[in-house]
């Protein structure tokens, strides 16, 4: 019963990523496709802990929080490219 609801989870979650790259491909302004590249960072970071829990194994929980922790610093640094023009102050 707990994998069936994994399984559903995954396919809701795959249906957000799907969303969320219409809106990087169709945002009409730069700070959607920010929001939306970030959101999807955070829906992978779910689907890969899915993963990890239907297959039990724990190296996905790992890369989970590394790819938080890049996400994080990327969205950062991005956005702070867009207002300054640079990253390294």
């Amino acid at each position: 019963m707990i994998i069936v609801a994994l399984n559903i989870a995954a396919i809701a979650i795959a249906l957000a990523l799907l969303c969320n790259g219409w809106r990087l491909f169709r945002g009409p302004a730069l700070g959607d496709r920010i929001l939306a590249l970030d959101t999807m960072v955070i829906n992978v970071i779910a689907l890969i802990l899915l993963i990890g829990m239907i297959g039990g194994s724990s190296p996905y929980f790992e890369a989970a929080l590394l790819l938080a922790m890049v996400g994080f610093v990327s969205t950062v640094a991005y956005c702070k490219f867009l207002l300054r023009g640079d990253i390294v102050e």
